[in-house]
């Protein structure tokens, strides 16, 4: 037991509970993975769902935008550990974390609502890249100019090019198949190996 400045006395912790805050993620996660637009959310129906009152989100987040961002966010795992000795083998953690990723029917319709709505919620576009695809994009290339500096890949690599190409092939899989029959488990090395040849020096 702590006492303030009055004199009263208060429980130590965190002012917000972490519970009404993971229940208020879940609630959006859920209404969206639902089929709900980013349109049609709103705070009220967000609090209802997650059993706490509005002014417990706006305690939290300035408005549903935000807080959308973050939820989106939540589902993104972190970036795979990006130290192994070779640049293939780097790759393949990258990709297979893609994979890994798609394997919930949930992440993969949180994600294509965060995209598909972009034009109409620039701002949540734009807050989601920053926070959630631009640091990953950015350990991809790092994978790839170290390849350069060492002498494992071409020194011409065009980087940008090469960055699309394989996460573009992972995207073809994950994000465009025609059903949601499992991914072979080899698909990381599959890409990387049919890649890779047109990387080296």
């Amino acid at each position: 037991m702590v006492t303030d400045q009055l004199g009263t006395a208060r429980t130590p912790g965190r002012p917000r509970s972490e519970k009404a805050e993971k229940a208020i993620i879940d609630a959006t996660i859920d209404m969206i993975a639902e089929g709900a637009t980013v349109a049609e959310l709103s705070i009220e129906a967000i609090a209802a769902r997650a059993g706490v009152g509005k002014t417990t989100i706006y305690r939290r987040w300035s408005g549903k935008e935000d807080l959308v961002v973050d939820a989106l966010t939540s589902l993104k795992a972190p970036i795979p550990d990006l130290d192994a000795p070779t640049v293939r083998e780097n790759i393949v953690r990258y990709l297979a974390a893609m994979q890994h990723e798609s394997h919930s029917r949930r992440t993969r319709c949180i994600m294509n609502i965060a995209m598909s709505e972009s034009e109409r919620f620039p701002t949540l576009a734009e807050r989601f890249r920053e926070i959630a695809i631009k640091p990953r994009r950015e350990a991809l290339r790092v994978v790839l100019q170290r390849g350069t500096a060492s002498g494992e890949l071409r020194p011409d690599l065009d980087v940008e090019v090469a960055m699309a190409s394989l996460t573009g092939a992972m995207l073809f899989f994950t994000k465009w198949r025609e059903n949601d029959d499992p991914l072979p488990p080899d698909l990381a090395d599959r890409i990387a190996d049919q890649i890779l040849p047109g990387l080296l020096p």
